[in-house]
């Protein structure tokens, strides 16, 4: 029988963070700190609305672009966070969570050939979606002494004649850093002299702990050469919901929204009404949320500071990036033992790329308590292999 599998799709490696989670689920007694979703419940009046569209008898297709009322109700945030206008009818739509929407961004705007850069260490999704849109990943490395921040100078070294399209990581997944209004301002004249076009994957927005959350979008000359995406999974804690959303030019949404038609159709219809009560009467459960997770970030550093464990503050996202570097062993090796001495999960940084080498990541979606219980077996680990 001729080989069944697609070459693309095999030599493409499955994500390095299910290895950890798979072996967390059969060990007993063991507690993890890998997973990036929220630990609280979905607020009781979103679910409420979710409830009641089902007792209604909601169960029926959206139109493929979404609710209309949901898409009004994302323009409207666009509008009071980042003082930017989009017509809800054409440039903007409702996708089955962020990354849905990331891989209907590439798919649409790349052609064979077509180099993205992405910088790295970032969430995991982003260059098997690239190679999947036939498109070639350029991999920038992030660096520690830059608090992993993007610099023009490296979007200018990797580019070339074929690039098309900068990935824009921020709030970051897994290190927590952001970008500031300067930060963007020097990304946006480089994106403009080189004429590229950006993905920006803004999922943290909401959580931020120094300052709101600027899009880049919101530059001038920016937003007819952005694509916005975000979601409800993490500031709302909908991950199993389901539910993101990509606003942009109508020229790039109307062919994604092809793609979304053909795969998928249109995002739960349940999760939609959810969806528009949580942008309507959410922000009080986000800052509730996000006072909670800017404790735990700082219960984290002040505890890696004190067991010897260098690690820059992250200010965004619910996740730390400590260096273990001057333990001698990798990222992995570093993990896997923590896991079978201490039965305490966390992730190497390689799982977010090469560069990550050195680091883990810390996920502080977690009770208080979880993370007292795991840092006294991450302290009594680096104790012993001190």
């Amino acid at each position: 029988m001729r080989n069944p599998l697609s070459e693309k799709v095999t030599e493409i490696k499955p994500s390095g963070i299910r290895k950890f989670f798979d072996i967390v689920q059969e060990m007993e007694g063991a507690i993890s700190l890998g997973v990036g979703e929220p630990d609280f419940d979905t607020p009781w009046h979103i679910r409420d609305e979710g409830i009641y569209s089902l007792e209604k008898g909601r169960t029926y297709y959206t139109s493929n672009s979404g609710l209309k009322e949901l898409r009004e109700e994302i323009c409207r945030y666009m509008k009071r966070t980042q003082g930017l206008d989009f017509d809800p009818l054409t440039e903007s739509f409702v996708t089955v969570g962020g990354s849905e929407a990331i891989d209907l961004a590439l798919r649409a705007m790349v052609d064979p050939g077509d180099e993205v850069l992405i910088p790295q260490p970032s969430y995991v999704s982003y260059e098997p979606c690239a190679v999947l849109a036939d498109a070639v990943p350029v991999i920038i490395e992030l660096k520690g002494e830059h608090d992993f921040r993007l610099q023009p100078e490296e979007i200018l070294e990797k580019c070339t004649d074929r690039t098309k399209i900068l990935v824009l990581p921020y709030p970051n997944n897994p290190t927590g850093a952001v970008m500031g209004m300067e930060d963007l301002e020097a990304i946006a004249k480089v994106v403009i002299e080189k004429d590229l076009y950006i993905i920006s994957d803004e999922i943290y927005s909401e959580l931020t702990y120094n300052g709101r959350h600027v899009s880049i979008a919101s530059l001038p000359g920016m937003q007819e050469r952005t694509i916005v995406i975000n979601g409800f999974s993490k500031a709302y804690a909908m991950t199993g919901w389901r539910l993101g959303y990509a606003v942009g030019p109508e020229k790039i949404m109307r062919q994604m929204i092809k793609i979304h038609q053909f795969a998928i159709m249109c995002a739960p219809t349940t999760s939609q009404y959810a969806g528009i009560e949580a942008l309507k009467n959410g922000d009080e459960d986000v800052a509730m949320m996000r006072e909670e997770y800017d404790r735990r970030r700082r219960l984290l550093l002040h505890e890696f500071a004190d067991m010897g464990l260098p690690c820059f503050e992250p200010f965004g996202a619910f996740y730390a990036f400590p260096s273990i570097s001057r333990f001698g062993m990798t990222s992995d090796e570093f993990a896997t033992r923590l896991l079978k001495e201490e039965k305490l999960a966390v992730v190497p940084g390689t799982a977010f790329g090469d560069c990550g080498e050195g680091y883990i990541r810390i996920s502080y979606a977690y009770s208080v308590d979880d993370l007292k219980r795991a840092l006294t077996r991450l302290r009594r680990f680096i104790d012993r292999i001190s």
